[in-house]
């Protein structure tokens, strides 16, 4: 969902690898002083590792405006980083024997045993080249009150529904993948998947501070924040969510955080092997060029990075494949359209962690123009409703064929808008727009706006026009 305008943000770390400037100009707290209050962010921490060293920061609020600091050790929801975590964990069963990355999913679920979707592969899973849609994976980023199995729920109903598109054929970013990878970890360990991650990877490597969704809020947590008209506000449900922990659900600190990239780039045998560990950093297949098991590459900074994106939280965390260097850093504040970009920290840091230069993230003019227009729509929708009133004798007095369209026109086109704001764009961003208004709760807000407005102007203007005729 977002997370794609996340991925897209990122890839100018590619951009930033090829800048000529100097990557060591003012440091990673320059960057920040600038950056920081241009994105409006209530709170970060984050942690660079540098051939051994490691350099942890923190600055502002778990919430805005409480006075709790952000800490080294605050966890911070990891959102899609967390996929990294999950495919570790494949890989530690792929080591035990017990799961094969050329088996068939239905193999091992009972659930898919039969159906669409049993052929594809664990290595298809992994690599987000099994078919499932964007859109498949994105239907709800919430549990029901009270629901303890929410996992189990949404991959029986990926059980029952067909891949969007042939196995193999393509590569496409899917929760769904992630969510059937959990349920397979469940089922193959006889551990629910929290209590594997929690003793198989979080103990082992001293991430005391880190934890996987119970379904339970944490005060100790770092608190979302989303855009809200220029500003932003804490989000009001701060539950951690249980149902789409593989794909999203791991809590961690940034200092937590240096250990697990630490592990990843030691080259060492340990939770998996090195051969492993490589080939988790390594492209999957031809389908997948851009993506190993649980990383995005980037083969021109011979990098791997993963975003992370949940309401009200953004993260990146990045590491070179041969110069055991990388970082992550988590902010406690979505990206506003065009204005309060979180994605400029993001990519600047990213940029600063393989030991470039971040480069500007520009005036994001053209989102800022499209929030203004989405703002100003609404009063001019008004404002018509309001001339129609004043002219209602003009447009009673429209006949004939060419009337009668000037009439109708203004129905079909708003009705269209509406169906533009309420459907389209949303899955433009691969979600329904509930989901969206997670993320983005002024921009939904303006879309339903513009498009009651819209069709009430239209519906209005119509009324007027025949119920004064004679």
């Amino acid at each position: 969902m977002w997370r794609y305008l996340a991925i897209l943000g990122v890839l100018c770390l590619t951009a930033a690898a090829l800048s000529q400037d100097d990557p060591q100009s003012g440091g990673i707290e320059a960057f920040l002083d600038r950056a920081v209050p241009r994105a409006a962010a209530p709170g970060l921490a984050y942690a660079l590792l540098d051939d051994g060293d490691v350099q942890l920061g923190e600055r502002g609020e778990r919430v805005a405006g409480s006075g709790q600091p952000v800490t080294e050790d605050t966890p911070f929801a990891l959102g899609s980083i967390s996929k990294s975590f999950t495919a570790l964990a494949i890989m530690q069963l792929v080591e035990a024997g017990r799961v094969e990355l050329d088996r068939g999913i239905g193999d091992y679920l009972q659930a898919f045993d039969g159906q669409p979707g049993g052929a594809v592969t664990i290595r298809q899973l992994l690599s987000h080249t099994s078919g499932y849609s964007t859109l498949q994976g994105n239907q709800s980023h919430t549990d029901r009150a009270g629901e303890a199995d929410g996992l189990a729920n949404r991959v029986r109903q990926l059980a029952a529904a067909a891949p969007a598109s042939e196995a193999g054929s393509q590569w496409q970013y899917s929760n769904a993948n992630y969510l059937i990878l959990g349920v397979l970890i469940e089922t193959v360990s006889g551990l629910e998947f929290g209590d594997y991650i929690e003793t198989r990877i979080l103990a082992p490597l001293g991430m005391e501070d880190s934890f996987v969704a119970d379904g339970e809020a944490h005060e100790a947590m770092a608190i979302g924040h989303t855009p809200w008209f220029g500003g932003r506000r804490p989000v009001a449900d701060r539950r951690t969510v249980r149902g789409m922990a593989p794909a999203g659900g791991v809590m961690a600190s940034a200092a937590d955080m240096a250990r697990y990239l630490a592990m990843m780039m030691n080259g060492e045998d340990d939770l998996i092997s090195a051969d492993h560990k490589t080939l988790m950093l390594s492209p999957a297949s031809a389908a997948s060029p851009h993506y190993g098991f649980g990383w995005f590459l980037d083969a021109e900074a011979d990098a791997a990075y993963h975003t992370g994106l949940t309401p009200g939280v953004e993260t990146i965390a990045v590491l070179s494949r041969s110069e055991h260097r990388g970082g992550v850093v988590l902010v406690n504040a979505n990206s506003g359209m065009g204005f309060g970009v979180t994605g400029d920290i993001l990519s600047g840091f990213a940029a600063i962690a393989l030991g470039e230069a971040p480069q500007s993230g520009g005036n994001h003019l053209g989102a800022k123009s499209l929030y203004v227009m989405l703002l100003v729509l609404p009063v001019l929708f008004l404002a018509g409703i309001a001339t129609a009133w004043l002219r209602r004798d003009g447009l009673r007095a429209k006949s004939g064929a060419f009337g009668l369209f000037s009439l109708v026109f203004p129905l079909v086109a708003t009705l269209a808008m509406a169906w533009v704001f309420m459907d389209l764009l949303p899955r433009f961003f691969g979600v329904p727009l509930a989901t969206f208004n997670l993320y983005q709760p002024d921009m939904t807000a303006l879309l339903v706006a513009g498009s009651v407005c819209g069709v009430g102007f239209a519906v209005f203007r119509l009324a007027v026009a025949f119920s004064g005729r004679r």
